[in-house]
């Protein structure tokens, strides 16, 4: 009766933890939606296909972000277990610091590069004008994104998931007002999705750090000597770096797979660039479980309590699973029904739905491979986490090129396979090191 007591109360923490982090993700996917909805409703497949042939080089910026501050959010937590809670400011202050300013000099470089990174992706002819106009303007928004990426990861760390959530609930709001004056009201187009979202980026970022500044003063930041300590530094890299690498790799790797799938014309980009876009709030659940049970077992790991993280991962293990197989059912029932929304031709509609329906088919295994991950990473076992991602990727694409002559549906299936691969390498990992 305790144990079972025990398990629900676990239960309950990854779902009071990971729910705000599930509603932040959705909607923060949503306002990448509202740009592809209006802008394809307004003005076209053509104009749908420009957007999302940015999406891989974009990602790949993203994705670093994310990658990186993931890190921190874990040795934020562990930190925090430990009850080393005065060294927690001096974490967001060095990575606002450096994450901000490098992504600064990114905005640069990407503004002044766009043509060169759009000819590297070989986007067609048709549409580049498009990307460019779209790409150039996005770019604007990236340190802003950082800023906001690191105060998050820092406060998932304390246990604060809900931050998330406000700030992204406030910026969907302002970027799909935007939106709808842009484009419609406008006529700017997807320049003008790109500036909501450019705008709605720096207002996240504007009201997650005034809510920390209110409800933390003591994690006000501080750009001073005495809170960019060597020490922080070091163990910040140790932890972000091989996250970062692993989003960084994997992003160059869908700029790869982006330029594949354009070798198939603008109805594959318009088609497969919308079931991803509608794909990547599906997931988010999954994902997001994921991330619940990396901060909580690295807090009881910090802590020096293993057997609770353990069972952190066995009952996010159970919650996955029956996640995965609700959100499988959905994508079957629904799926044909959301990609048709985006304003896409018939024949268009119909590739996005072979799409879907076929990597549904594993969502099973991608949520278990997302609890194992979590669990590792909690541990602090990033670099094999990173390792284990690159080589998925990598399989993903040496499949997707080896079978090119079978299709664009080759996209799908090389998808699904890397799920695999991945869900057995960090089961190998588990048995050798987690148990």
């Amino acid at each position: 009766m305790e144990k079972q007591a025990e398990n629900l109360n676990i239960a309950k923490s990854l779902i009071v933890f990971t729910f705000p982090l599930i509603l932040s993700g959705v909607l923060q996917q949503l306002f990448n939606w509202a740009d592809a909805f209006i802008v394809g409703n307004t003005n076209g497949e053509s104009a749908l296909a420009g957007v999302g042939a940015t999406t891989s080089v974009y990602h790949l910026f993203v994705n670093v972000i994310v990658g990186f501050t993931t890190g921190i959010s874990v040795l934020t937590a562990q930190i925090f277990g430990k009850n080393e809670k005065e060294k927690i400011v001096n974490i967001l202050s060095v990575f606002v610091t450096v994450l901000g300013m490098g992504f600064f000099a990114v905005t640069v470089l990407g503004f002044f590069f766009t043509d060169e990174i759009l000819i590297l992706l070989d986007t067609p002819e048709d549409i580049f004008k498009i990307s460019k106009e779209y790409l150039k303007i996005l770019v604007i928004g990236l340190p802003c994104l950082a800023v906001y990426n690191v105060y998050s990861a820092v406060l998932r760390g304390l246990g604060d998931s809900r931050a998330s959530f406000l700030s992204v609930l406030f910026c969907s709001a302002v970027n799909i007002a935007l939106d709808v004056f842009f484009v419609i009201v406008c006529s700017f187009g997807a320049a003008g999705a790109a500036a909501a979202t450019a705008v709605s980026q720096t207002a996240m970022m504007v009201f997650i750090v005034f809510y920390t500044i209110k409800k933390y003063p003591q994690l006000k930041f501080r750009f001073s000597c005495k809170y960019i300590e060597k020490d922080i530094f070091i163990k910040g890299l140790k932890f972000g770096i091989p996250s970062a690498l692993q989003g960084g790799i994997n992003s160059i790797g869908n700029i790869v797979l982006q330029r594949f799938m354009n070798s198939f014309g603008q109805q594959t980009v318009a088609a497969i660039t919308t079931a991803y876009r509608v794909d990547s709030v599906i997931i988010l659940p999954i994902s997001n479980f994921g991330s619940g049970i990396a901060a909580i077992a690295a807090r009881y790991i910090g802590s020096g309590s293993k057997d609770q993280a353990k069972k952190v991962l066995k009952t996010g293990s159970v919650i996955i699973s029956a996640i995965s197989a609700c959100l499988t059912l959905l994508v079957l029932v629904t799926g044909s029904s959301l990609i048709a929304m985006f304003g896409l031709t018939a024949e268009s509609a119909e590739i996005g739905k072979h799409f879907f329906h076929t990597v549904a088919s594993c969502y099973m295994i991608y949520g278990l491979a997302m609890a194992l991950r979590g669990y590792m990473e909690g541990m602090g076992d990033m670099v094999f986490s990173s390792i284990a991602g690159i080589i998925s990727l990598s399989a993903r694409i040496v499949i997707s090129y080896a079978f090119a002559f079978s299709g664009n549906m080759i996209i799908a299936y090389a998808e699904m396979i890397s799920w695999i691969i991945l869900a057995a390498f960090y089961f190998v990992r588990f048995i050798q090191k987690g148990r």
